[in-house]
Formats: C-alpha cells, structure tokens, sequence
C-alpha cells in the first residue's frame, strides 16, 4: 500500500504527506489519548487523481484568471473546479487501497467520518478549520470513495481559496484524509486547556451540546458554556442555554439528520461533574503531551465513553478585558476562524 497508512502509525513529521489532522491524531493515539480508530489517505492519492484525470491545467487556468478579492470571480473559480473534480474517477488503485483498509476496520459496513485534512492545517500559523469539508456516518467502500473525492473538491472552495490567497505562500495546495470510525454521540463539543477569552493557563473552558457538532459549528443552538479549574475541578461558571436541535445517525444508517431535542431536555445541562472531571483530566494529558494549549474536539459516546476527535494549538489572541468582542470561548473560536453556517 502506498496512499494509505493506520492513524496509530502517523506523527507530525507525516504532516507533510497526510496533512495536519491525520498526524495530530496519530500523535493522540501515541500518548495514550482516546481516539477513534481509523486510517489516513495521504496527498498523493489526491495527487494522483488530478494527475489521472488530466485537472492539473484547468485548475491552474482556473485559479490564474480569478481576482482573489473579487467574491463573483472566487465563486466562478471554484464552481468550475468543483464540476470537473466531481465528475472525474477516483484512482484504481486509490479505490483499492481504501477498501482494504476499510474492511480491515471490522463489522458490515461500519459507519465512519472521512475527514478532510489539508496540508498547513492546525498548525501555529495558520488554521483551515471550518473551510473544507468533513462527512459522517458515511458506510461502505464506494461511499467513502465518494466522501474522499468531496473532501478533495473541498480543497478548492471559495472561503479556501481566498484563504490561500490572503497566505501568499505560493504553495501548491494538497490534502491529507483521515477516516475514522463514527462514534454515536450523545454529547459533543470543544475545549480550551486555557481560557481563550482571558488567557488564564489554570482553568479549562469547555463548550458542550447533545448530539453531533454539526449544530454548534452551524450556529443552530448555544451550546452550554463552563469555566472548570485545572486544579480543583471546580467549575466556577457555568452558563445553560437551551438547545433545541440536535444532529443524530439517520434512521437508514447513512448520514446525520436534524432532529428536535425532547423538550425536557432542551434546557438541562448536558454535561455532569464527573464528564466535566473527566474532561478537565484528558485536557490535562493533552496539553502536557504537546507542550501547549491545546483546542480539542471531543465526544462523549452514548455509552459513556470520551473520545478526542482533534487537536490544535490554541492561535486565537484574546481581547483585553473591557475589550468588546467574545464572551465564551466557542464565540471566540468562531469568530477567530471564521466558523459560520455550513451545508
């Protein structure tokens, strides 16, 4: 095999050929942090697609004719990218390789995550969250195939490309894949191993909602906001809001669908002390693992199990105090990278 390889056997000097993401999680798994197992696709599947299909000039001409602060000229860019990715074949031997490692994963069909991966991501300069693209409970060889190919097309949307643009790097971009196994989740969200809005390195800030996270990075709810301390494990703010959506496994098996909270549910926290505790302690390992603050996606499975999703190092700059601007650390992230409604 030569395009793909487990997440177990990724670190950050893979970055480069699986792209920040892949190689972070390999890093998690090494430091004995819960992970979802799964497998990576490095960039020269992706390369070899466009080699095969012949895209190489008509993305360049593409990309050459656009006005990078021209919104119309972006959107036409990408649209025309996007056409001619979507209906070009994955590779043979890319499609070989994903199926094997997606049978090695056991069960019939399991449902997994196909997560893009770009070259740059989450890294102390730059950060491409909340620009390409990721697809959960996706099932079976082909579909994955499909996702992967998406995931790619994603490479080249508008908020992407302008984002390269404002960089002016001149690197070509590429992108990494990581494929995890789902986990059914009943509370999802993020946390800072610092708190982002004050900078104080002695608490935790954690943001949580039920189900998937597709509803928080949408902005569709207000996800429960608590101030937890490293060293006591006292939370000391909590703020619940009501969440009446939540996005939840589709009845099929395929996809997420959005659903509403049972009304008794809506405005209850959905983190307990101990979750919190158990929060605060992974956050602990992963900040001493790296040797940083740490931003990290978790989730916590209906059977109580916690599993990280990713980490990144915290780049967002907080305001002074008195400063108007963020009040949690989930507005502060959006705002920061630019997470806004998507799909």
């Amino acid at each position: 095999m030569s395009h793909t390889r487990t997440l177990e056997e990724l670190r950050h000097a893979d970055a480069a050929e699986f792209g920040g993401k892949s190689s972070t999680l390999g890093e998690l798994i090494a430091g004995g942090i819960p992970v979802p197992p799964g497998f990576a696709v490095s960039t020269s599947a992706f390369r070899a697609f466009v080699d095969e299909a012949g895209l190489g000039g008509m993305i360049a001409t593409e990309l050459g004719r656009m006005a990078p602060d021209d919104v119309d000229s972006v959107g036409a860019a990408s649209h025309a990218i996007a056409q001619a990715m979507r209906s070009a074949p994955v590779p043979d031997a890319v499609r070989d390789e994903i199926a094997e490692r997606y049978a090695a994963l056991g069960g019939d069909d399991p449902p997994v995550a196909v997560r893009s991966s770009a070259l740059g991501e989450d890294s102390q300069d730059a950060t491409f969250a909340g620009q390409q693209e990721t697809y959960l409970w996706v099932r079976g060889a082909d579909h994955v195939c499909d996702a992967l190919r998406d995931c790619w097309v994603s490479l080249y949307s508008p908020p992407a490309i302008a984002y390269r643009a404002r960089l002016s790097d001149g690197a070509e971009p590429a992108m990494g894949v990581a494929v995890q196994q789902m986990v059914d989740a009943e509370v999802s969200g993020v946390l800072f191993t610092c708190n982002p809005v004050s900078g104080d390195p002695s608490m935790v800030a954690v943001n949580a909602s039920w189900g998937l996270g597709l509803a928080v990075v949408g902005g569709e709810v207000t996800p429960d906001d608590f101030l937890v301390s490293k060293v006591t494990k006292e939370v000391v703010r909590e703020h619940i809001h009501s969440k009446d959506v939540q996005y939840v496994p589709d009845a099929d098996g395929r996809g997420a669908v959005r659903v509403d909270v049972p009304e008794e549910r809506r405005g209850v926290a959905c983190l307990d002390a101990a979750a919190l505790v158990a929060l605060v302690e992974v956050a602990g390992r992963i900040e001493r693992y790296f040797g940083s603050h740490q931003d990290v996606e978790w989730v916590i499975a209906r059977d109580g199990g916690l599993f990280v999703v990713q980490s990144r190092p915290v780049t967002a700059v907080h305001k002074p105090a008195g400063t108007p601007g963020a009040t949690s650390a989930m507005a502060l992230v959006m705002s920061a990278f630019g997470v806004g409604k998507k799909d």
